[in-house]
C-alpha cells in the first residue's frame, strides 16, 4: 500500500471529478466517528466514473459510500480510495409506474415522488434512511417490503468500469444481502409500483413515518438497525433477552428505545461502537445460541483504545 498521498496522486488518472487527500470521513457518517479517507474521489458523472475504473491503479483497495447512514468508519481511517457519488447520480425520470433513478438519490425522496405520481408500493423507503445505491447493495427494507420486490433491473459497474443491467435474481438479493462483489458499483436503477391514488399513498407514509419516530431513535447519532434480523425472531428480541438493552462502552449505548440501535451519545470513537456490537453478539450468543449478524458495514482500521467497559 501507497502511504505517501504525493506518490499516490501521481498514479491516479486525470479526471473532470475531484480528487481529495486525507480528508476525515467523520462528518459524512451517520455516527460521526472515524478516521479520514487517503484519497476521496468524487466523479462528474457516469463517464467520469468508468474512466476511472479503467484507468486506475488496480492493486489499491476501492471502495464506494453514499451517505454513511448505516457505515461505521473506524478511528485508524481508510486505506486506498474512497469513491462518494453526487450530482452526476442524481437523475430520476418516470413513466408510468416506473421510476428510473441513480445511486446518489435519497430513498425518502423516490418515497415523495410516488406519492406525487400516485405510485404505491415505495412508500417504504420513506423509513430507509441513505441512498438508492446502498439500498441496492444491501437489499434494505422496512415494514414488510423490500428493494427485491420493487427492483426490475440495477445498473452495475464492474471494477474495470463496464456496465451490466442485472435483474434481482442475477443480482442475488435475499434479506438484507447481496452477492455481488463489493468493489462493483451500483449506478443506479429501475424501480417499479403499481398506480395507486395520492390521499392513500400519503396515509400510508405518515403513518410510517409517525411509527418510526415512536419506535426508533431517529434523532441520535445512530446507524440503523446494528444487526439483521435472524429467520424467525427479530434481533431486537434477542438482545433484550440477553440483557444489552442500555449496554454502554464509553460513550457508545444501545439505545432504551430500540436496542438493536447503537447511539454516539457524543464522546463515542469507532472503537467503542463496534467494540459495544461485538459485547451484544458476544452475550446474546450465551444467551440465546443465536450469532447476530452485522447489518452495518464496517471499513477501515482499527486504532485500539484504553476505555474501560462500563455495564
Amino acid at each position: 500500500m501507497i502511504k505517501n498521498c504525493e506518490a499516490l496522486k501521481a498514479l491516479l488518472p486525470t479526471v473532470r471529478g475531484r480528487y481529495l487527500f486525507d480528508v476525515p470521513l467523520a462528518s459524512t457518517t451517520w455516527f460521526h466517528v472515524g478516521g479520514p479517507a487517503q484519497v476521496t474521489f468524487k466523479p462528474a458523472d457516469i463517464q467520469d466514473l468508468c474512466f476511472f475504473l479503467e484507468n486506475r491503479p488496480p492493486d489499491i483497495p476501492l471502495h464506494v459510500i453514499g451517505v454513511g447512514s448505516n457505515l461505521l468508519v473506524r478511528d485508524g481511517g481508510v486505506e486506498g480510495i474512497v469513491v462518494r457519488l453526487g450530482r452526476g447520480f442524481t437523475n430520476v425520470f418516470v413513466e408510468d409506474t416506473l421510476i428510473d433513478v441513480g445511486a446518489a438519490v435519497l430513498d425518502r425522496n423516490i418515497a415523495t415522488l410516488s406519492c406525487q405520481e400516485e405510485i404505491g408500493g415505495l412508500e417504504f423507503l420513506c423509513g430507509i434512511p441513505g441512498t438508492i445505491g446502498g439500498a441496492l447493495r444491501m437489499n434494505a427494507g422496512a415494514y414488510e417490503s423490500d428493494i427485491s420486490q420493487v427492483l426490475v433491473h440495477a445498473h452495475v459497474l464492474d471494477p474495470k468500469g463496464k456496465l451490466y443491467r442485472l435483474t434481482p435474481q442475477e443480482l442475488g438479493l435475499t434479506y438484507r444481502s447481496c452477492n455481488l462483489p463489493k468493489d462493483w458499483i451500483f449506478i443506479g436503477a429501475r424501480l417499479k409500483g403499481h398506480t395507486g391514488k395520492k390521499e392513500q399513498i400519503q396515509t400510508k407514509i405518515a403513518s410510517f413515518l409517525a411509527q418510526r419516530e415512536a419506535t426508533q431513535p431517529v434523532t441520535s447519532r445512530t446507524g440503523g438497525s446494528t444487526f439483521a434480523n435472524p429467520e424467525g425472531i427479530s434481533a431486537w428480541q434477542l438482545i433484550e433477552k440477553a440483557g444489552c438493552r442500555g449496554l454502554q462502552r464509553g460513550g457508545a449505548v444501545m439505545s432504551d428505545l430500540h436496542c438493536n440501535f447503537m447511539i454516539n451519545t457524543g464522546q463515542a470513537t469507532a472503537s467503542d461502537l463496534e467494540d459495544l456490537g461485538e459485547e451484544v453478539r458476544q452475550r446474546v450468543l450465551r444467551a440465546t445460541g443465536v450469532e447476530l449478524r452485522w447489518e452495518i458495514e464496517r471499513i477501515g482500521n482499527r486504532v485500539e483504545c484504553s476505555i474501560e467497559r462500563v455495564a
